[in-house]
């Protein structure tokens, strides 16, 4: 039976865990790879408080933008339709599309929030109407709102 010691990461490690994760490991691999890299220091009672402390420091961090991410929801969905203009021809068709570029500016014009347009879901705009978007504002929320597409 192979002798395992234990690890703090200091670093995330491809199939062996993330940043601040507590690991066993073969005494050579340790030694030879992951300690002389500085990618993980022995786990000594000190070491292992500090990463509580750590630990706990970043679970309230993210509780905070939580917390965050449900008031900008409240306020996204509080207001009212998101009007974008667009050029339209026959059968109320646009010409062009809706991108999330256009849905964040219009965001951050009428309510001042700054969104990433990476973060929002459209469906496939081609004419005018009202139409269902969806934001990613945190990992544990998302936001669903209107957005109207009329003519310019």
């Amino acid at each position: 039976m192979k002798k395992h010691i234990q690890l703090v990461l200091n670093k995330d490690i491809n199939k062996l865990g993330k940043f601040g994760d507590l690991v066993e490991v073969t005494p050579g691999y340790a030694r030879n790879y992951l300690i002389p890299n500085n990618l993980a220091v022995p786990a000594t009672p000190g070491i292992l408080k500090q990463m509580e402390r750590r630990c706990e420091q970043e679970r309230q961090r993210q509780l905070a933008l939580e917390q965050q991410a449900l008031e900008q929801k409240a306020t996204l969905e509080n207001a009212d339709i998101f009007k974008i203009a667009k050029q339209a021809g026959e059968a109320n068709a646009i010409f062009g599309t809706v991108t999330t570029q256009d849905v964040a500016h219009v965001i951050h014009t009428i309510i001042g929030l700054e969104v990433d347009k990476r973060d929002i879901t459209i469906p496939d705009i081609s004419s005018l109407g009202i139409y269902e978007a969806e934001i990613k504002l945190h990992s544990e929320v998302k936001a669903k709102f209107a957005i109207e597409v009329v003519a310019n």
